[in-house]
């Protein structure tokens, strides 16, 4: 009764166009006042939900990408990656994936992908003649590889959640993310051949090659060393993020030149404001869990799951089909909060890998961000690329067919997500 009366609140604040955040501490103190519950489990279920030592990585990778994006990496990376493979037909295409995947392993969050490199590569595109649906649906699909790549926010949140590793968990990403990738440049060779994209006009030379690589260098570096790190079993996640501030700070000062006592308080300044937004959402969601827990709703739905079908695949089905329609109209971050602890003991029970299944988790989610009405991929798109949002939704739909190809390949081959951190972490 707890639950069901914390839910339609919750739906009905939504509807009220309340922030998630507020509708959902909203929802969930209210049924603890009419309940008659202890008042002090709202403050004490929300403040111990962020005593955590893995979230501590959650704001020193914010504070990482700010600082590397006011150095300069982001430019810095297209140029080098275009010098790449530009000249192939369709050439912006790879550029875009290529370029998110290598700075998915600095910022660890889709939109932040978006914000720092979606303004270069539309730009980009339309002075070389590209549509501007193609350009928006390849922006935001390959910002999906931020949250599968690691550092990833949404895989800490979700093995903090899960209560897994989550260094396991960011190198169970590293092989999907290369999946995603490989399927996104398989569409974009197929749309070149098809629709005749264009061939790049940037001027290759191997000297120019060669100062543009040692420009790039000490940006592509910072996700190898990180990875390295957690592979040699030197880092956990939030020593990982600790080493990636240092070496932003580091190569702002020395290498780039760029960061200053202006732009680091900028940096810092805009990493408590997203970590603000962020903890706010982790606070209020374990307090809504807590109602749903009183009612025994996990255990209830894990029985129900596994009164379904036995067969862990058909249950993998059955969690994406439920995950696909939350990622319309929840926001990934909430709904990781909220799902996990309700279809991860059931799936858990049937034998799917609790780490193959934060990353299916994970994906369905990141594909939410492009299907309206909550897409924030959409939006964003829309507004720095200065599109209007129709076009963005029209080119978003045939990179979601493709991720969700990308899907289902992660979701019926669990080694591609378990393989390397049982190699690794044996």
């Amino acid at each position: 009764m707890m639950s069901l009366a914390a839910t339609i609140i919750f739906l009905v604040l939504m509807c009220l166009g309340l922030p998630i955040a507020a509708s959902l501490g909203l929802a969930a103190g209210a049924v603890i006042w009419w309940f008659d519950l202890p008042l002090a489990v709202v403050a004490q279920r929300t403040v111990n939900s962020l005593d955590s030592t893995p979230l501590l990585a959650v704001p020193m990778f914010i504070f990482a990408a700010c600082i590397f994006n006011t150095a300069g990496i982001t430019q810095h990376l297209f140029d080098w990656i275009r010098m790449l493979v530009g000249r192939i037909r369709g050439g912006l295409g790879y550029v875009t994936i290529l370029t998110h995947l290598v700075f998915s392993g600095i910022s660890g969050a889709a939109l932040a992908d978006i914000g720092a490199l979606g303004s270069i590569q539309i730009r980009m595109m339309r002075q070389q003649g590209y549509k501007d649906e193609f350009s928006a649906g390849i922006c935001m699909a390959a910002s999906t590889l931020g949250p599968i790549f690691p550092p990833s926010i949404p895989l800490v949140i979700y093995a903090t959640t899960a209560e897994i590793s989550a260094v396991r968990l960011m190198l169970a990403g590293i092989i999907p993310s290369l999946v995603i990738a490989g399927v996104l440049m398989a569409q974009v060779w197929w749309l070149a051949r098809r629709e005749g994209l264009p061939v790049d006009t940037v001027e290759v030379t191997r000297s120019s090659f060669l100062r543009q690589t040692m420009i790039a260098l000490p940006a592509i570096m910072a996700p190898v060393i990180l990875i390295g790190g957690m592979m040699a079993g030197f880092l956990g996640s939030t020593e990982a993020a600790g080493i990636t501030v240092v070496y932003a700070i580091l190569i702002g000062l020395f290498v780039y030149r760029k960061l200053n006592w202006t732009n680091f308080y900028e940096s810092a300044q805009e990493t408590v404001l997203a970590c603000a937004s962020i903890l706010l959402i982790v606070g209020v969601s374990e307090l809504f869990a807590w109602v749903l827990a009183i009612d025994q709703i996990p255990t209830l739905a894990a029985q129900f799951l596994i009164g379904l079908s036995s067969n862990p695949y058909v249950l993998l089905i059955i969690a994406n089909v439920v995950l696909l329609a939350a990622g319309t109209i929840l926001e990934p971050l909430p709904a990781i909060l909220l799902l996990t602890p309700i279809i991860a003991p059931g799936l858990h029970q049937a034998g799917v890998d609790p780490v193959h299944l934060g990353i299916v988790v994970v994906l369905n989610l990141m594909i939410g961000l492009l299907t309206p009405p909550v897409g924030m991929s959409l939006y964003m798109v829309s507004n720095i690329g200065k599109i209007p949002l129709e076009r963005v939704m029209a080119g978003a739909v045939p990179f979601i067919v493709s991720l969700i190809i990308a899907l289902m390949i992660v979701t019926f081959v669990p080694g591609f997500s378990t393989w390397l951190p049982s190699l690794v972490m044996k």
